[in-house]
């Protein structure tokens, strides 16, 4: 059964009475196929007119749902003897980011993700995917151990933002992600970073400073939440759908900006509708980016990374 939004109340109807129909059905001779049949024609033509005209905030919603595939089951669906490396050899382990070492399609790889959790239970572990600083000082670690070892990074990226309580900013919260933009910069491998949910702020720049940046098709990222935006310049949270359209954090839009290099198109109806098929979609643009990167050398990867970054904005200053 499928968790709804708000703007997916037709979708749900029409999909309830589909439900109902097979119920019927499985009682007793009634042959609903043809009726079954038109009603998910009429589905799937809902899906394609809906999803096709996401506003921002829509969009939003759809990043932030909770059936979307999260960090580890991407890990879990691409990556061979995934080995999880823990800790930050400074302080502790911080669940919100998982990471380690294994096999993408052959060649060895480190992956580091932003985990959210697929329950409540999961997601109070993993603290809603919001880092703490030791969870970006173990991100520098592994991103330090595959550059030592010279093996190509692959990012995961799926968070509100930071963790904003008062125990991160006393251990140096600013500084952890700091210090995280310029572990990435300074690396000299492949790096893929792919924004498979919400991309928030300075805790997702820390892990998406990469030679390669995609979206999937209704992810979002931005410098801050609709809901933060709307807070600080109108002091009101209900202004947030007004706030997520100025603050251009669909993929769309970052593709135009060229904030992003490319946007991954999501099965129809959203990742959540099919996340084996989201998670293959992403798989095979994460081999088609690391094919590109391979010949160069590193430090021509080092420079790409660092100009790509350089050059954002610059047409708007001329």
């Amino acid at each position: 059964m499928h968790n709804y939004l708000d703007f997916e109340k037709p979708i749900a109807e029409l999909e309830g009475k589909i439900e109902e129909l097979r119920h019927l059905s499985s009682d007793g001779e009634m042959n609903i196929a043809d009726e079954v049949g038109k009603l998910q024609t009429k589905v799937d033509k809902l899906l394609t007119t809906t999803y096709e005209k996401l506003s921002p905030w829509q969009k939003t919603q759809v990043a932030r749902h909770h059936d979307r595939p999260h960090a580890m089951d991407y890990i879990n669906a691409l990556i061979d003897d995934f080995t999880p490396l823990a800790g930050d050899r400074q302080f502790a382990e911080d669940p919100a980011v998982v990471g380690g070492m294994g096999r993408f399609r052959g060649q060895s790889v480190v992956v580091i993700g932003n985990e959210k959790g697929s329950d409540t239970a999961a997601r109070v572990r993993h603290n809603f995917g919001m880092a703490k600083p030791e969870g970006y000082r173990k991100a520098q670690r592994l991103m330090q151990l595959a550059d030592r070892f010279n093996l190509p990074v692959i990012t995961l990226v799926d968070t509100p933002g930071a963790y904003p309580g008062v125990e991160a900013e006393a251990r140096g919260q600013a500084e952890a992600i700091a210090r995280s933009i310029e572990v990435c910069f300074g690396i000299r491998v492949p790096f893929v970073s792919v924004v498979i949910g919400e991309g928030g702020s300075g805790g997702a720049i820390a892990l998406a400073s990469a030679n390669v940046v995609v979206m999937l098709e209704h992810a979002v990222y931005s410098v801050i939440s609709p809901e933060g935006c709307a807070s600080i310049l109108w002091r009101d949270g209900d202004m947030a759908e007004e706030a997520a359209g100025a603050l251009k954090l669909t993929a769309q839009d970052l593709e135009q900006l060229g904030v992003i290099d490319a946007v991954v198109d999501e099965p129809l109806g959203g990742a959540h509708r099919e996340p084996a098929e989201a998670i293959k979609s992403v798989g095979r643009e994460i081999d088609r980016q690391l094919a590109e990167l391979a010949p160069m050398a590193g430090e021509q990867l080092r420079s790409a990374r660092r100009e790509k970054f350089l050059k954002m904005g610059a047409s708007g200053l001329a």
